[in-house]
């Protein structure tokens, strides 16, 4: 044995050498990136491998070959002793500010597809590895100057497993694809190297793409590897001085099993690291065991036998090698490319995946696929070496830790009569997601079609491992397949596929395992010669579709899968240069800097000396006395400093967490406590802080409280809307906010010819999902001053509310927020309670405090969307016009009241987009025992727009009538348009939506597209689609907010305002108006003027009167009070530039500015906007057609098409506005479609990571996305005549879950599916989110069962579809 020595971990981070002695084995590159390096660009979004924010390119150099072989990976899951000499490059090693910019960061920013720009530095790092792999590709032809080898699909999946809460993603494809060699560059959406439409795209406009531009391994590394091979035969290290053990034989790796201090608990054996993505650490560990550099665990075999592969080959290698192989192996590449994303499946592997799968119930995919194909094992347990097939090796007790996998072998089955498809049911086509369930199908058929041999896997449904169903197996086997023989097949499977109790969607689920044996059935019995012919589920699946082979299926069954379509879009706007530079698309201001990941973000700010870090500790019960904190005996529990709870916060102080700010109103709002005391009021109250010496040492530390609870002399929690009601839990609605009726309901109801009563729908809660989970940097001052850094779209409000908590005046608090991360609300109310438990920790402490909540305690503590319950009562006449509604609505608020109180006038004021004659309601604010809820993007508005949208489509289905005929009777007129709205209906030129909605419903293309689906649904059984038109209103709200504009002596320009960066592109238009503003003052009306303005960050002692970033009109007023400081500039520098020019002629800015401060002119102005008190909000306008497909067998839904129309007003920057309403109508795709925010019996939340709640990625967004925005008619009093886009086009999403209903119809007339209450296929309650389960279970869960059944009743033999 060797010595023990600490090995120095040597790497390169783009190309500057790093040595990382000591670092405990257990620290992430990331980690490593963000702490020892100067490196920010890769972020931690999820710590899961879920995200992409965190992406990196490592690049590894072989000495015997003199290859670099680079791959991107994801660095909060890679352990940094991993990456011993590697190379690292980040989005600053490929471009920077100081080095130019790379072609990919160019692009991103002038393509508009970066916005809080939290994702970019990682979107970036995926596009640029997918360009050095394919730039790699030796077999593909070399392409044409300024493109790539990569192709236009290839660029669309690059960044599939990327998420991006903002852009909508259109925006990031097009961008990537302009790299691909194969694209038609016309097809590309707006951007700032051509004008659409009036100049030719051309690669020469674009930033020029040079694939050998960036070395990825620097010289000075291949040297150190190169002079240490002749050093690495010495004597093996089988003793480590630092807990790194890395065994260079099985032998070896034995020996460590065998010493006295190997314990399973506390050493952890590890070849990539990636499966803690799944299953988090719950401790430290001292001791790493890495087994990648065993050779045998590495092997590669080809043989006429099959293909074996050594248990750590990683994923992507598999499907490498796989590839290139038979139908069989092909069809597993296939599958294993939709597990986990590109940089996951870098580093996972094969055996890490199979060996999760048996040990830890693991829903793979992979073991489900290689089952299937009759997949056998080998391992070594102690000294045996056992080979076993994979069935034998899931059913084994789950394996211990010193059982090692060797390698996989997968037998090849050649391609005679054998028949292989692979099936998975997923939330994303392209992976990143769990399946519902998997399978995998292989058959051997004679040529009379008999089934020789069958071999069915199923997976992932409910059940500890893969199984193979051998009962049906052994039914088939001999059979010929016809519709009865299916049919019998489909119900012994339904006995065998048996999900374990506490399983999710277990009906659903069941049904799957039909529709995908079915699918593979149907489709042996499709092909030309067999004697029974049943009606194909046609074609490949991929999102819940066959993935299987077509080559002997006819013509007519060979369907292209709608989830490979291209994404292709088309954008319309009018440009205007009255008021230039402002309404001119000019890109995001920072969007290069984002790209890079230079941008600064609260948690890329240095760490101040002597810097400590917290995680919250939180309650797991709704309702308890909290009786004490203790910490399990553990390693991650020695790294707790101290622990902050109510006790510590000053005397003077108040235990306060939040509050709503309500200025000038005698109406107690109410406030949250900042920790629980003594009673925890719900689950994900947080009960203290854990400070350790580093955040991940705090966020571990924090998982090993265990919580003494008391529920003694306690009510029991209350935590549904009907709990509530049963118990009269309300909070008061203030009566200046409360909604008001508009006429006589019960008049209304007399006059109608038909009535619907009590009908239901429910929407549930929604989680912001903003890149960058809350985080704050608190840092004590003199005097009991403190300095905030903060996450924030309201720092003026926390600013007051740690003033509050720890009891000193306002003017010891600055609060400064810089951007943030991605908000949509909550990075308001929810994040004061970051701010202030850092304050408090940093006042008792008395040192610099940083908390950056991880995404799950993130998720569980900071609410969401308001879920709700409506009841309705419609009256309404034979011809549609509605006469009367009643809406009894319950909200369930939460704990506090935070924007509860609001919330039913605003559902309220976007129900009223339709004239219902007469309206009444009645409206229950809950206070229930759950996270409050708070604003989030479009808050009750979504809710009450998608109400009506349920209302409406009910009457059209009661009458049998066309939807859009009962929308289109019931839009306003701008008469009633002015009763229900008042004031805010503004002028009647200003009302657009009638014929906007016109301008889409009644199209020619729109009747043509209609018929289209009709025709489509006549011809096919097992997919539906549908289409529908949304019209939407949504009132805003101007608000006071104060602008100050400081010129230089130089002539550069520092500006402040009230709002807050949070991606909307703020500062890039107040940057537009302060260059109009001033132009008056420059020869070229202020052009040149924008490149001289910087908009500084938001600082609570600097500019004062701050306000709320939020209601979607912060934009605008900030650009109102930074024109009226510009005003008064003018006004002062005009006399200095007429005498100027009275001596010299022409003037330059800067010899203007150079003479007035020679003058003394005061160069500094600030202006505090109010808004007119006759016009205090005004409303918004849109419409929007969606047009889907709905797969019956699975439930998936593809969005074909979406087209928005918006009226923008004169937009202020038509490329902002844009990006707002495709990212805002995406973030309202996930409401309505997959985002299920799960709880438990306690209330507390259980979706909690990327595993499983599921926002959109690119591969969930519309195959075609059009965008038209509208410039309607002028109007004085709104800015320039602007208008509000970052909230109102969510609604518009409402049209994708309406046209899913019509798909859904189109299935249950096809199916005579009757189930729900109304007992009609036409009319039944379709709830927010309509997932894939939902989908799938009003479409019906047994139709394929009724469908056999049917067929084989018409006759048993010969039965066609």
């Amino acid at each position: 044995m060797g010595k023990a020595a600490a090995e120095t971990v040597v790497l390169a981070v783009n190309g500057k050498r790093y040595e990382a002695a000591g670092a405990h084995p257990s620290t992430t590159l990331l980690e490593f990136l963000r702490t020892q390096t100067p490196v920010r660009g890769p972020k931690l979004g999820c710590g899961e491998g879920g995200c992409g924010a965190c992406v990196v390119l490592v690049s590894k150099y072989d000495p015997a070959t003199d290859e670099v072989t680079e791959f991107s990976a994801s660095s909060c899951l890679t352990l940094l002793r991993s990456v011993d000499r590697c190379s690292v490059t980040t989005s600053e090693g490929i471009g920077n500010t100081r080095d130019g910019y790379h072609p990919v960061q160019q692009r991103l920013s002038g393509f508009h597809a970066s916005q809080c720009g939290f994702c970019t530095p990682g979107m970036c790092m995926s596009i640029f590895s997918a360009l050095v792999k394919a730039d790699k590709e030796p077999g593909r032809p070399a392409p044409p100057a300024g493109f790539s080898k990569l192709t236009t699909s290839e660029a669309e999946r690059a960044v599939s497993g990327n998420l991006c809460r903002c852009t909508g993603y259109r925006p990031i494809v097009d961008a990537c694809k302009s790299f691909a060699a194969d694209v038609d560059l016309e097809d590309l959406g707006l951007n700032c190297f051509w004008k659409k439409g009036d100049e030719p795209a051309d690669v020469s406009k674009l930033p020029g793409y040079d694939s050998s531009a960036v070395c990825t391994f620097p010289e000075f590394l291949k040297s150190e590897i190169k002079s240490s091979v002749d050093q690495a035969n010495g004597p093996a290290v089988a003793i480590s001085a630092d807990g790194w053990y890395h065994p260079k034989s099985i032998e070896e790796l034995h020996r460590l099993f065998d010493s006295n201090w190997f314990d399973e608990n506390s050493v952890k054996i590890v070849a990539s690291n990636t499966g803690s993505g799944v299953y988090k650490d719950q401790d430290l560990h001292d001791k790493y065991i890495d087994i990648k550099g065993i050779p045998e665990l590495s092997v590669i075999n080809r043989s006429s036998k099959g293909i074996e592969l050594g248990s750590v080959v990683s994923i992507s290698k598999a499907i490498e090698v796989l590839s290139d192989g038979n139908l069989v192996f092909r069809k597993i590449a296939d599958h294993l490319n939709k597990v986990a994303t590109p940089f996951v499946r870098n580093t996972a592997t094969i055996g890490g995946n199979i060996i999760m799968a048996q040990r830890l119930q693991f829903a793979s995919d992979i073991a489900t696929v290689l089952l299937a194909a009759g997949s056998t094992i080998a391992i070594q347990a102690a000294s045996k070496r056992l080979c076993l097939t994979l069935e034998e090796f899931l059913q084994h007790p789950p394996c211990g830790s010193n059982t090692l996998l060797l390698s996989i072998f997968i037998p090849d089955w050649g391609s005679d009569g054998i028949s292989f498809e692979t099936f998975r049911a997923a939330p994303r086509p392209f992976g990143n997601s769990v399946s519902y369930v998997n399978s995998a199908i292989l058959a051997r058929t004679s040529g009379s079609h008999l089934i020789e041999d069958i071999c069915l896997a199923f997976g992932a449904y409910g059940v500890d491992h893969a199984i193979r169903a051998r009962k049906v197996e052994d039914f088939l086997k001999g059979k010929s397949v016809s519709s009865s023989v299916i049919l019998e097949a489909v119900r012994l499977l339904k006995d065998t596929v048996s999900p374990s109790e506490g399983t999710t969607h277990p009906e659903y689920k069941i049904s799957l395992a039909v529709s995908f044996l079915f699918s593979f059935l149907s489709s042996l019995g499709n092909s030309s010669n067999a004697p029974t012919k049943v009606d194909n589920p046609n074609g490949p699946y991929t999102n819940g579709i066959t993935n299987g082979t077509t080559e002997h299926l006819p013509e007519e069954y060979i369907k292209a899968d709608s989830n490979d379509l291209p994404i292709r879009s088309r954008q319309e706007m009018v440009f205007t240069d009255e008021y230039k530079p402002v309404g001119k698309p000019i890109k995001k201001a920072g969007a290069e800097l984002q790209a890079s990941g230079e941008a600064v973000y609260v948690d890329d700010i240095p760490a101040p000396k002597d810097c400590l870090y917290g995680a919250f500790i939180y309650s797991t019960h709704p309702h308890a006395h909290v009786k004490g904190i203790n910490f399990k005996s553990s390693l991650a529990s020695q790294k707790v400093i101290t622990v902050i709870t109510t006790k510590d916060i000053p005397s003077g102080g108040q235990n306060i967490g939040s509050t709503f700010p309500m200025t000038g109103s005698t109406f107690p709002i109410g406030d949250e406590a900042l920790f629980a005391d003594p009673v925890a009021e719900f689950a994900g109250q947080n009960i203290g802080v854990v400070i350790a010496e580093t955040q991940r040492y705090a966020h571990m530390a924090a998982k090993q409280a265990v919580i003494e609870y008391s529920t003694e002399n306690l009510q029991p929690p209350i935590l549904t809307i009907e709990d509530a009601i049963q118990h009269n839990s309300y909070f008061q609605i203030p009566p200046f906010v409360a909604p008001k009726p508009v006429g006589d309901y019960n008049q209304g109801m007399s006059e109608a010819d038909h009535k619907i009563l009590s009908a239901e729908v429910k929407l549930e809660s929604q989680y912001y999902f903003y890149m960058e989970t809350q985080v704050a940097l608190a840092i004590p001052d003199e005097d009991n001053c403190i300095t905030i850094y903060s996450s924030s779209q309201i720092p003026e409000v926390t600013q007051g509310v740690v003033a509050r908590c720890l009891g000193i005046p306002l003017h010891n608090v600055r609060l400064i927020t810089r951007r943030v991360g991605g908000s949509f609300g909550g990075k308001g109310i929810k994040g004061i309670h970051v701010a202030c438990a850092c304050a408090v920790a940093a006042f008792k402490l008395r040192c610099p405090v940083r908390m950056y909540l991880d995404r799950k305690t993130d998720m569980i503590i900071t609410g969401g969307r308001h879920p709700m319950k409506a009841k309705y009562s419609v009256g309404f006449k034979s011809d549609g016009k509605i006469t009367a509604l009643h809406l009894d609505l319950g909200i369930n608020a939460g704990i506090s009241p935070d924007v509860s109180p609001f919330m039913p006038t605003i559902i309220i004021g976007a129900l009223k987009k339709y004239n219902w004659g007469n309206l009444a309601f009645d409206t229950k604010v809950c206070k229930t025992n759950v996270t409050s809820k708070s604003a989030m993007r479009g808050p009750g508005d979504v809710q009450g727009s998608f109400i009506a949208e349920a209302i409406i489509e009910h009457v059209a289905s009661v009458l049998s009538v066309d939807t859009n005929t009962i929308r289109r009777k019931n839009l306003h007129d701008f008469e009633s348009l002015a009763v229900f709205y008042g004031e805010s209906a503004g002028e009647a030129s200003t009302y657009s939506l009638v014929s906007m909605f016109d301008k889409l419903a009644s199209s020619p293309d729109y009747q043509h597209r209609a018929a289209m689906v009709e025709h489509f649904n006549s011809s096919n059984k097992w997919k539906k689609r549908g289409i529908s038109c949304v019209p939407i209103t949504y009132a805003v709200t101007l608000r006071p907010t104060p602008g100050k504009v400081s010129i230089m002596n130089d002539g550069s320009i520092a500006v402040e305002v009230g709002g807050v960066e949070i991606g909307q592109g703020l500062w890039t238009k107040v940057k537009q108006m302060t260059a109009f503003g001033l132009g008056q003052l420059c020869p070229d009306g202020g052009e040149c003027l924008i490149d001289k303005v910087r908009v500084i960050q938001a600082d609570t002692l600097s500019l004062i009167q701050g306000g709320v970033t939020g209601g979607s009109t912060t934009s605008e007023t900030s650009c109102e009070a930074v024109r009226q400081s510009c005003a008064a500039l003018v006004e002062r520098l005009k006399p200095v530039k007429e005498s100027l020019e009275a001596k010299a002629g022409t003037v330059e800015w800067s010899a203007l500015i150079a003479q007035a401060s020679m003058a003394s002119v005061n160069l500094s102005a600030q202006a505090y906007w109010t808004p007119d008190p006759t016009f205090g909000s005004y409303l918004n306008y849109g419409a929007g057609i969606s047009e889907v497909e709905v797969d019956v067998l699975t439930g998936a839904t593809t969005i074909l098409q979406s087209d928005l129309v918006y009226d923008c007003g004169q937009s202020l920057n038509p490329a902002v506005d844009l990006g707002q309403v495709e990212g805002a109508f995406i973030q309202g795709v996930g409401f309505f479609t997959n985002e299920e925010y799960a709880i438990n019996s306690d209330g507390l939340v259980i979706h909690d990571g990327t595993w499983t709640y599921k926002i959109p990625t690119v591969d969930t967004i519309p195959k075609q996305f059009n965008v038209e925005l509208i410039n309607s008619a002028r109007n004085p009093k709104r800015v320039l005549s602007s208008k509000a886009s970052g909230e109102p086009p969510l609604l518009l999403a409402a049209s994708v879950h309406c046209a899913m209903r019509e798909a859904i119809r189109a299935a249950r007339k096809e199916f005579s599916v009757c189930t729900g209450p109304a007992n009609s296929a036409f009319t039944f309650q379709m709830d927010v989110p309509a997932t894939m389960p939902i989908v799938k279970e009003l479409c019906g869960l047994d139709v394929v069962e009724r469908y056999l059944e049917s067929v084989s009743a018409a006759d048993p033999t010969t039965a066609k579809a």
